[in-house]
């Protein structure tokens, strides 16, 4: 099977701190991956170092084969099939920005590469991408007006604009209601499905992550453990990995 990402031996500092340390894994085409762990363990910072959003004292990440440089970057031709959702999506309520213009972003990465590519064909891929999320009447809706869930929505209709193969999300449904959060993730799963997405996700939701994901990356700054639900969600693995937390999560798993 293709290997979409990998990384090797990969330590993060926030500081003098060592906020991951020595982390390995590798995801496989077509797979969704949760990373759980306590507050703290550097879930986030681990993504973020992969985005290349934070530095990285030492390892490697590769992404389609392609090494990140030491800057923080993949090559052009491989970095446009990675797409980001943020747990929150800040910005200025003021900016007078559609939803058609934003979705429409995503095709900065694709367009130019592509001659012949004008006007009329990006809008018919916001339009069919806004489609697949069920959001094609917010088309020219002002992204201040959006609730948290239709900005998810919008959010992952950015990621569908044009071809991507692997997404990450840093706990995207936080904010939404739990039928809200439950309507994203079967969107989600369809979606990878049909667009055959690699996965890599933060999640704190015990109950998804068993349902819905093959496999489960446990953190708490290194590695404790990496195996299918049922193996890394064990009783033993928890208590590892949580320590005295892992009372308020029992109930999720």
């Amino acid at each position: 099977m293709e290997t979409i990402l990998e990384v090797e031996q990969l330590t993060v500092l926030r500081g003098r701190y060592a906020a991951v340390q020595d982390v390995s894994f590798r995801l496989e085409a077509g797979t969704d991956t949760a990373i759980i762990g306590p507050n703290g363990a550097g879930k986030s910072t681990l993504v973020q170092a992969i985005l290349g959003i934070l530095p990285w004292q030492s390892g490697e990440v590769s992404l389609l084969g392609q090494l990140m440089n030491r800057s923080g970057h993949f090559p052009t031709r491989v970095r446009k099939h990675l797409a980001y959702l943020p747990q929150s999506f800040l910005f200025d309520r003021g900016i007078p920005m559609t939803v058609s213009e934003l979705v429409g972003l995503g095709w900065g990465q694709l367009g130019p590469s592509l001659p012949g590519l004008g006007h009329r064909q990006r809008q018919q891929a916001v339009q069919q991408a806004l489609t697949q999320v069920n959001a094609s009447h917010l088309l020219h809706q002002s992204i201040s007006g959006l609730s948290g869930g239709e900005t998810k929505r919008v959010l992952l209709a950015c990621c569908l604009v044009c071809p991507r193969r692997l997404l990450v999300l840093d706990e995207a449904p936080a904010g939404l209601d739990s039928r809200g959060e439950s309507e994203f993730y079967q969107l989600l799963n369809q979606l990878k499905t049909e667009h055959h997405w690699t996965i890599l996700q933060v999640s704190h939701d015990l109950e998804m992550v068993s349902r819905h994901c093959d496999r489960v990356i446990c953190l708490n700054r290194t590695l404790v453990c990496q195996g299918p639900p049922e193996v890394a969600l064990s009783p033993e693995n928890l208590m590892v990995a949580y320590g005295p937390e892992f009372t308020r999560y029992r109930h999720s798993h």
